[in-house]
């Protein structure tokens, strides 16, 4: 990701095909993400030895996302620091990378071979097919939302974007008060902007989080400054009037009530859409992401789905038979992309593993284990003197996840105790002296 530097061609030997009929060789691996690098790097360590193309659609070498929000936004890491692997390793390991194509057709046949068709004219003959493509910003539908200065923040042209309106703006408005949201917020606050989180619903970080979860985060951010809304929505974005009727930068935000808040920045974070449009183009299976199966086949039993655009059957041991969801973060990335490549290589590891995340606010770092769904009971751990905050989740008296605020020890021996099958006992865990490692039973 990142400046123009960071974007020179990466070994390029692709050339535009000729002639009628494609030679099918290899695999296409579509969406230069995490996952995409992932399940190229550890087929090679399979020793799968056939051609690879990893093909994406930003002029970009593949880079992580992480740190747009935080990092990169600051000024704290470069470009350079971002990239995945280097042109060299691309070479050696036979991995052909394709910036800049956008697929927009694939002709497939039943053994899984077929052409991809790009936007460019392009074509790329494969053998076998993976999809890591990911998942799109949702955008906002709202008056005023084509104005210059209204941004999101997925990708690092989004990323390259906001950094360059920075410098000359006073205020931001924050639309959606998720990790992404809430992340940029606490940059551009540290960056010396005047910020406002505007949150639809009434708490933090929804979906991802307990209720005690989201009110420390609350009164967290508003302790440190962040001007933090809950239950409110916008109405339009507005340009400044006295420019007259050739302003097309944005200059505020009405909200519903009529509030009008100053704005030359509004970041939409509002959540994401899986990019499905292939998926459905070639027939397969799609249900809020491409279903696939324990070990990331899609439908029609050849392609791969891997990562966030991935509905998957849920890999949590012990998880009700049937039950589905769709991951989105760097270890499932990871995770998902090498149960792919066992497939690719003919064998079979299911999925099944223990998810876990984690988002960076201001000097706030969360970790979280497990998914809380369903759960009867919680057990709140808080150490204000060393500002550390946990809560427990528990089903039936068994631990099931955690959310751990300055807490790697208790977000460390959740996720081993979960992954190994074990439990902490809840009244144990209550005192927040103990550590949760020396109370871990096997029962």
């Amino acid at each position: 990701m990142g400046t123009q530097t960071a974007a020179q061609p990466a070994t390029d030997t692709t050339s535009a095909t000729t002639g009628s009929v494609p030679t099918r060789t290899g695999l296409l691996i579509i969406g230069a993400s995490q996952s995409g690098v992932q399940l190229a790097v550890s087929l090679r360590a399979l020793g799968f030895d056939e051609h690879i193309t990893l093909l994406g659609d930003e002029d970009h070498r593949p880079y992580q996302r992480p740190a747009l929000s935080k990092e990169f936004l600051q000024g704290t890491v470069q470009s350079e620091s971002l990239i995945f692997r280097s042109n060299q390793y691309w070479a050696e390991h036979n991995v052909e990378l394709v910036k800049g194509e956008y697929i927009v057709r694939i002709d497939k046949e039943a053994d899984g071979s077929g052409v991809a068709h790009a936007s460019s004219g392009r074509e790329f003959p494969f053998k076998r097919l993976a999809l890591t493509v990911g998942a799109r910003a949702r955008k906002l539908d709202i008056q005023g939302g084509d104005l210059d200065g209204v941004l999101y923040l997925r990708n690092a042209d989004d990323a390259l974007a906001l950094k360059a309106r920075v410098g000359d703006a006073t205020d931001v408005v924050v639309i959606g008060g998720g990790f992404i949201g809430l992340e940029a917020a606490s940059s551009l606050q540290k960056m010396g902007k005047n910020v406002t989180v505007l949150e639809f619903g009434p708490r933090l970080v929804g979906r991802a989080v307990g209720e005690e979860t989201a009110e420390y985060f609350l009164q967290a951010h508003r302790s440190r400054g962040l001007d933090i809304r809950l239950n409110t929505s916008a109405a339009r974005f507005t340009a400044d009037a006295a420019a007259g009727e050739k302003q097309t930068s944005v200059a505020a935000v009405e909200l519903q009530d009529g509030t009008v808040l100053p704005a030359q920045i509004v970041l939409i974070g509002i959540g994401v859409i899986p990019n499905t449009q292939l998926a459905e183009q070639l027939g397969l299976a799609v249900d809020n992401g491409v279903v696939v199966d324990r070990f990331a086949l899609a439908s029609d039993g050849t392609t791969v789905a891997v990562g966030d655009v991935a509905n998957m059957p849920n890999p949590v041991p012990g998880s009700e038979p049937g039950e589905r969801i769709r991951l989105e973060s760097v270890n499932n990335a990871i995770e998902h992309a090498k149960v792919a490549a066992y497939s690719l290589t003919g064998r079979r590891e299911e999925y099944a593993g223990i998810p876990w995340f984690w988002s960076n606010q201001a000097d706030l770092k969360l970790q979280i284990a497990g998914l809380c769904n369903a759960f009867d009971q919680t057990v709140l751990r808080r150490d204000e003197e060393r500002g550390k905050f946990s809560v427990l989740y528990y089903r039936q008296g068994r631990i099931i996840a955690a959310d751990c605020v300055n807490a790697p020890l208790d977000f460390m021996a959740v996720k081993n105790a979960l992954a190994k099958g074990q439990n902490i006992p809840a009244d144990a865990a209550a005192d927040p002296a103990t550590q949760l490692k020396t109370i871990t039973t096997d029962s």
